[in-house]
């Protein structure tokens, strides 16, 4: 399941940000200030118009590092390819899983064991809502 909200992109909020990165591997000195500032809008939304955030209900994609509780962009302009991770409405339902395209089918595949991989039929009541672009989530819990 996921709560979807529209984005206020008429808004904004900068923050201070570190220009030169944050390294990942040895330590590097750190800069005396932050004079430069970002507008995460700017940087995480491509397409206002189209663009939603969803907060992630469930377990299904915790192996891909999507967690309960996480917040996702959701690209409604994006035309989907084989491999993306996607809001899909399924029998009035909405699901988050990775697509998967072939010319004979579409599979709907989640990142946990637990769940089976969704064989979409003609019959089914289907249609990818959108793509994600981000996901962000609390990494301390």
């Amino acid at each position: 399941m996921i709560e979807l909200f529209q984005t206020d992109t008429g808004s904004s909020v900068l923050l201070p940000f570190a220009d030169e990165g944050i390294r990942a591997g040895f330590p590097t000195p750190a800069q005396d200030y932050l004079d430069v500032a970002i507008d995460l809008n700017h940087e995480l939304i491509a397409h206002p118009q189209s663009t939603f955030y969803g907060r992630v209900r469930g377990n299904s994609m915790e192996d891909a590092h999507v967690f309960d509780g996480d917040l996702l962009v959701i690209d409604k302009s994006l035309n989907p390819r084989d491999g993306d991770m996607a809001v899909c409405f399924l029998d009035g339902e909405f699901t988050l899983k990775t697509i998967r395209i072939t010319a004979e089918e579409i599979l709907l595949v989640p990142a946990n064991p637990d769940y089976p991989t969704i064989h979409v039929t003609e019959s089914d009541d289907f249609t990818i809502w959108g793509i994600v672009t981000y996901c962000i989530h609390k990494t301390r819990r």
